[in-house]
């Protein structure tokens, strides 16, 4: 690549700060004309994010500020491809201010919603171990500005994904946001020794996810 990362980023990144001098970046791009393109963007483009984290790598979600004009043809995408969003890669420099480290972690943002305001079904002191650990992990999902526009309906072997809210989406997808706590709610789950399956569903419903029926026969054997 001959032209630097920095020419993908408008630099400031909504109220959170600037991207600056990143060294490489990734591009998360879909297949315009599959229904579950958004969704599917989302989880996997989240489970690249934490993937670098986990490796001490500074990264986060570019949803809107970000010159998609100018990362689709370095990231190679097709004409029926859209570079949805992207994400800067690299190591943060120490003794910077915030604003000019690249941000870690939307995740972390304050004045989450509580379960109780984006829960339906099962009643709460009914939830199995592990769908209390998902909803608590997809609780902490990064979205865009922070409009966390999930919901989940709790059920004895499963949990629903769905868009809770209406409204402006400022350009990016709310199924997106909801394929980012799609992955959260399958590793809360893991975190519990729980997988689980995933099943694609039509709007507003975006995913079911259910024990898997492996987990099912373990738990019944003597």
């Amino acid at each position: 690549m001959t032209e630097s990362p920095d020419s993908v980023f408008k630099g400031a990144v909504g109220p959170y700060g600037k991207i600056k001098n990143a060294p490489a970046f990734v591009a998360f791009i879909g297949d315009m004309s599959s229904p579950n393109v958004q969704e599917e963007i989302g989880y996997t483009g989240e489970g690249i994010v934490l993937e670098a984290t986990a490796s001490h790598l500074a990264t986060c979600w570019v949803g809107g500020f970000f010159r998609p004009e100018v990362a689709a043809p370095l990231a190679g995408a097709r004409e029926h491809e859209r570079v949805v969003g992207v994400t800067p890669v690299g190591y943060a420099r120490e003794n910077e201010s915030l604003e000019e480290k690249l941000m870690t972690g939307f995740g972390r943002t304050h004045n989450r919603h509580p379960l109780s305001h984006l829960t339906t079904g099962l009643a709460e002191q009914d939830w199995p171990e592990w769908a209390r650990a998902s909803l608590q992990a997809a609780r902490l999902a990064p979205s865009a500005v922070n409009r966390q526009p999930w919901g989940f309906h709790v059920e004895p072997r499963s949990i629903v994904v769905y868009v809770r809210t209406t409204g402006p989406e400022f350009g990016i997808s709310k199924r997106l946001d909801c394929g980012i706590s799609m992955l959260h709610i399958e590793l809360g789950a893991l975190s519990c020794g729980i997988p689980v399956e995933r099943e694609l569903l039509e709007h507003p419903q975006v995913a079911r996810l259910t024990i898997s029926s492996a987990a099912e026969a373990m738990s019944h054997e003597p």
